[in-house]
């Protein structure tokens, strides 16, 4: 759960800091996008002993000034949107919102996780192409599996993944 919570709290962080405009959405696994733009990026890392989490690191990129040049994708900042603001100040925005996420987390549990991340997603029946190391397969959107992983709508079957590169708007 700690990638979707973790992109919540970033979209609604982008979407506090933002005067107006696009609303922040999110792209499984790790990306918040304004407009069909990369605004942000999203890394988890941890390891589990005796069946818990043993540690755990988050690295949150978020681009508020301007947004580096990367070929094949689009990419783009808080300040193209109107958004003047500093680092710390969208740091500082970001861990309130993943701390209040935790808690709901927490308190909830992961169908209020899930139900949270997919109304700021794409809708359920996008086009994609998922892209993983052995093979690319397109089909569209179908959801979150109850563990997070993207259910994909491949010729009227369900394929589940647990990671992957996800390209949006792919005709299947």
């Amino acid at each position: 759960m700690f990638p979707l919570i973790t992109g919540i709290a970033a979209a609604a962080a982008i979407n506090a800091a933002l005067p107006s405009g696009p609303t922040p959405m999110l792209k499984w696994p790790n990306d918040v996008l304004l407009n069909g733009e990369k605004c942000a990026g999203l890394l988890i890392d941890a390891t589990t002993a005796d069946n818990r989490i043993d540690w755990l690191v988050i690295g949150i990129g978020i681009n508020t000034a301007y947004a580096p040049k990367v070929p094949g994708r689009a990419t783009t900042s808080l300040a193209a949107h109107g958004a003047y603001t500093t680092a710390i100040a969208v740091a500082r925005s970001v861990l309130d919102h993943l701390s209040a996420w935790l808690d709901i987390f927490q308190t909830a549990g992961p169908d209020k996780i899930i139900d949270a991340w997919l109304s700021r997603a794409h809708p359920i029946g996008t086009p994609l192409e998922v892209q993983t190391p052995d093979q690319k397969t397109g089909g569209s959107f179908a959801g979150l599996s109850p563990a997070g992983e993207l259910l994909l709508n491949v010729e009227n079957r369900i394929e589940t993944y647990r990671t992957g590169e996800i390209l949006l708007g792919v005709r299947t």
